[in-house]
């Protein structure tokens, strides 16, 4: 079957820099849409023109209404890579659309600096914030940053300066292969008095300030870096705890009764468009995780307020659930277990007796795993030394077959 919809990426030199067959299918379309700036390439064409429109939803729902006709959507590179290739794919049978690509900006810019495409991290802060890249910054790694404009390109700047980041090397790149192209290396502290253009990407070779530890993607941050009221998964256990949930990507963790959130936000560290929501009811621990959330690279989890087991009702299934709170409660319990996909992991930790009853019992009811895991960390006590322990913590893991 012929597709109807057909997505053609445009590179910087617009309509005259496709092929004449390209030309060609959007000439005979019945529709075309693409934004303003593109359209305006087409002033010979004879079809309707249909620029994009806010929300994205409503101009699905007409190119839907659109399928009895030829319809191009035109897009900025390569629509399959950050661009709305990939969302029409959603949202279409695949043989509904035919995809036209042209070279995106990363492969642009990659070729411009001689990077391997293999070994880069490309990355979108176009109407995302920037604070979601942070889990990539880590030392050597070379980031290609997609911008909302002239004005990210000070953001990003900005965080890197407060990530101690400030010496990374910091290339901006605009118009790619269009008349105006303009590359400019400088660094994170140079640019306050610089203007770009709005079209541009950045790319960031990454290079910790002097003196600095780096935050790594694994589990296992420092427990200094989560602001807490001492409510917080100390290291060991929470590296230990992560590990029991098995993290994949496009996974949801529901985080229950989040403290400051240190779970939530380890797991959603661990890989792309992984996902979690902090179930908490006091206002000031909700604000800890708001604030633990955006300064860990984690500003996507959603946060849940208000009173258990009432505020799980109506939320996504999750794949994972870390109990961490009121352990002892059926009710809590009961709710979450339910609202568990089938193959999904279900870690509680106890650190109380009341708690520890309640794993038991459900242990022996549903199997799994019960275990104790005892932390001690050196300590002075006067001309010596010795081993300080921590609470112990009994750990109940299952797979809900």
């Amino acid at each position: 079957m012929t597709p109807w919809l057909t997505v053609i990426g445009v590179g910087a030199q617009d309509i005259d820099g496709l092929t004449e067959n390209i030309r060609d299918q959007i000439h005979t379309a019945d529709i075309v849409v693409g934004s303003e700036r593109l359209l305006s390439g087409l002033s010979d064409i004879a079809c309707q023109t249909v620029k994009w429109t806010s929300p994205l939803s409503d101009l699905i729902s007409d190119i839907d209404s659109w399928r009895d006709r030829r319809v191009v959507v035109l897009a900025t590179g390569d629509p399959m890579h950050y661009g709305i290739g990939a969302t029409l794919a959603r949202e279409f049978p695949e043989d509904d659309i035919r995809i036209i690509p042209s070279p995106s900006a990363f492969s642009l810019a990659a070729a411009k600096l001689g990077w391997p495409l293999q070994d880069v991290e490309m990355l979108s802060a176009h109407g995302r914030p920037v604070s979601g890249l942070t889990t990539y910054l880590q030392p050597g790694a070379r980031l290609l940053i997609l911008t909302g404009g002239a004005p990210t390109v000070h953001q990003l700047a900005e965080w890197l300066v407060e990530h101690k980041y400030s010496k990374s090397r910091f290339v901006v790149l605009e118009c790619l292969e269009g008349a105006s192209e303009r590359i400019t290396e400088t660094s994170a502290t140079e640019i306050n008095n610089q203007t770009y253009s709005d079209f541009n990407l950045v790319a960031v070779e990454c290079r910790i300030d002097p003196g600095h530890n780096h935050q790594p993607p694994i589990p296992g941050l420092a427990d200094d870096n989560f602001e807490n009221d001492g409510l917080l998964t100390r290291r060991e256990i929470r590296c230990i705890t992560i590990a029991s949930l098995m993290p994949a990507p496009g996974r949801l963790l529901w985080d229950v009764g989040a403290g400051s959130g240190s779970v939530g936000i380890e797991w959603m560290r661990c890989g792309r468009n992984m996902n979690a929501i902090a179930f908490e009811k006091n206002s000031r621990r909700i604000e800890t995780i708001r604030r633990n959330s955006e300064r860990l690279g984690t500003p996507g989890m959603k946060i849940v307020p208000g009173l258990l087991p009432t505020t799980l009702e109506n939320q996504a299934a999750p794949d994972a659930v870390f109990h961490g709170g009121a352990v002892y409660s059926d009710e809590i319990f009961d709710q979450c277990w339910t609202s568990l996909k089938p193959g999904g992991n279900f870690v509680a930790n106890a650190v109380t007796l009341e708690g520890d009853a309640a794993l038991i019992k459900r242990h022996s009811k549903y199997g799994g795993e019960l275990i104790r895991l005892e932390i001690s960390h050196s300590d002075q006590i006067g001309a010596w030394r010795s081993y300080r322990p921590q609470r112990p913590v009994t750990q109940w893991r299952v797979r809900k077959s």
